[in-house]
């Protein structure tokens, strides 16, 4: 009889595209979710949360390939109907299901965030993860752009909230529908038949969604007969002519030093337009709603150069910029750039009910804004670690755990040394490794006169690494004090590193 091949061990690694995430990253970030969630509460969102799970036929809208449902996202097929599952792909498609489905249900309209993580199956690379959290808030049913303008005010709140002083950011808005105007102008549109020329407005779209990449002459080039890039590979271009491709640049170009004179030169550019005409008066509604409410253009500015999701949104489009400088992992200086972004998308619950529902809504990359928190120092030091009660006799562990229930009792975190208590120096180190301020010492001397010692942790490295001899003799790391006073002892201790 043939030995039985030994089960190799599994290896221990994280899947491809994905991270793990410890300790003070998720505190960080549940810290940020709270106050993002208090700005939208403030303006009067409700939470919503949906199943990480929803059905293919739902996420449609999303996927490149009606073929290959799993495209793009993670899924795989029920055994007992055979429909097809995925987990979501954004926040936005199933805040069109829940709309659809209890539509009799909700206030309309409906105002609602939620926060939460979504799933992508794409080709992960540097900084691009499958895995990541999305913080989105969307009103459903206002037809009206003062929706449209409550949610910019509230981005800019939000982002201020979490510590992104003004001046270190800017909310643009811009306008699908200008857009569209500015294509009627250039001959690639034509409101009586919007199938006409749809190719060679899906590749001026793409082009200047493309413009930060190529520049103008990129973009020129694909709007044209086409670009031919640095590998030999041809890209087709629109075909458009010189002159129509500079009208269509010009919308690009069209940001004056205020928004009244960028309004006033988007009028210009689709003279001849309703439609066109239609998305300037709603820029303008927008600048006027916002600048009654002191957003004024040090946080909120018309810019015709926003392109993102211009294919996919139905009229005002807006980004959150971040305009501070960073460093790259070479050494260079470059602004950071989006964190969020929104619009209005009219068209998404009409998939579910056969009827236009109005929505417009932003989502917050969470994950993007925490690293640009890290970048600027303004979060990423090392969090502080619970204070750790020593065990110095095992038979005594009741009073320790005693002793931290005591610590707790009074807010501060603490917790038992809980390993081998054999060598005491094993019980340091791990407090160092916890990164605790304080640990708490009782041994049954210390036990029958009713003290602790109490050893500042951070005074006692700060000593060890720097410090003279009679420094060191003036500060002593650690002290003898009456059991009643430890708690005192240790806030007073905590409120000197600024920790509680």
């Amino acid at each position: 009889m043939a030995k039985q091949k030994k089960q190799p061990r599994p290896k221990a690694e994280t899947p491809k595209g994905f991270r793990d995430y410890f300790g003070t990253e998720v505190t960080e970030r549940a810290d940020m979710l709270a106050k993002i969630a208090e700005v939208y509460r403030t303006h009067g969102f409700e939470a919503l949360e949906t199943s990480a799970i929803e059905t293919v036929e739902a996420l449609g809208k999303y996927l490149p390939d009606v073929d290959r449902p799993n495209a793009g996202v993670f899924a795989w097929q029920e055994e007992d109907d055979g429909k097809w599952l995925a987990l979501r792909y954004d926040m936005t498609a199933p805040l069109a299901r829940v709309a659809a489905q209890y539509r009799n249900d909700l206030p309309t309209p409906y105002r609602r965030f939620t926060m939460g993580p979504v799933w992508r199956n794409e080709k992960p690379g540097p900084g691009r993860f499958r895995q990541f959290y999305q913080c989105d808030a969307d009103t459903v049913g206002a037809p009206s752009v003062a929706a449209d303008a409550e949610i910019c005010g509230m981005l800019s709140d939000a982002l201020e909230a979490v510590g992104i002083p003004r001046g270190d950011y800017v909310v643009r808005v811009n306008n699908r529908k200008v857009l569209n105007g500015v294509m009627e102008v250039a001959g690639v549109l034509d409101p009586a038949d919007p199938t006409k020329f749809e190719e060679e407005r899906g590749i001026v779209l793409r082009a200047i969604d493309k413009f930060d990449k190529f520049g103008e002459e990129g973009v020129r080039l694909l709007m044209g007969e086409g670009r031919l890039d640095a590998s030999g590979d041809f890209t087709k271009g629109a075909g458009l002519s010189e002159a129509q491709a500079d009208t269509v640049m010009g919308f690009m170009e069209a940001k004056r030093e205020d928004n009244a004179t960028t309004v006033a030169r988007l009028r210009e550019l689709v003279e001849g337009s309703a439609l066109g005409a239609e998305g300037v008066d709603e820029l303008e509604q927008i600048a006027s709603l916002l600048d009654a409410q002191g957003y004024g253009p040090d946080r909120i500015v018309i810019d015709p150069s926003v392109v993102r999701g211009l294919g996919y949104y139905t009229g005002p489009v807006f980004e959150a910029e971040l305009t501070f400088e960073i460093t790259d992992e070479k050494g260079r200086p470059r602004q950071f750039g989006s964190v969020a972004g929104g619009g209005r998308y009219d068209d998404l619950v009409k998939r579910f009910t056969g009827q236009v529902v109005p929505a417009t809504g932003v989502s917050i990359g969470v994950d993007r804004l925490l690293a640009a928190l890290r970048a600027k120092g303004r979060i990423g030091g090392s969090a502080q670690g619970p204070v750790v009660v020593t065990v110095m006799d095992r038979d005594r562990m009741a009073e320790y755990m005693a002793l931290a229930s005591t610590l707790r009792g009074a807010g501060l975190r603490a917790e038992v040394y809980l390993g081998n208590p054999k060598n005491f120096g094993n019980q340091l180190k791990y407090a160092d490794k916890r990164e605790s301020p304080v640990a708490i010492i009782q041994g049954s001397d210390e036990a029958e006169r009713g003290v602790v010692q109490i050893k500042d942790l951070i005074l006692g490295a700060k000593i060890a690494q720097d410090a003279t001899v009679e420094e060191w003799k003036s500060q002593p790391a650690q002290f003898e004090v009456p059991t009643a006073e430890m708690v005192a002892k240790v806030q007073e201790i905590l409120a000197r590193y600024g920790a509680e």
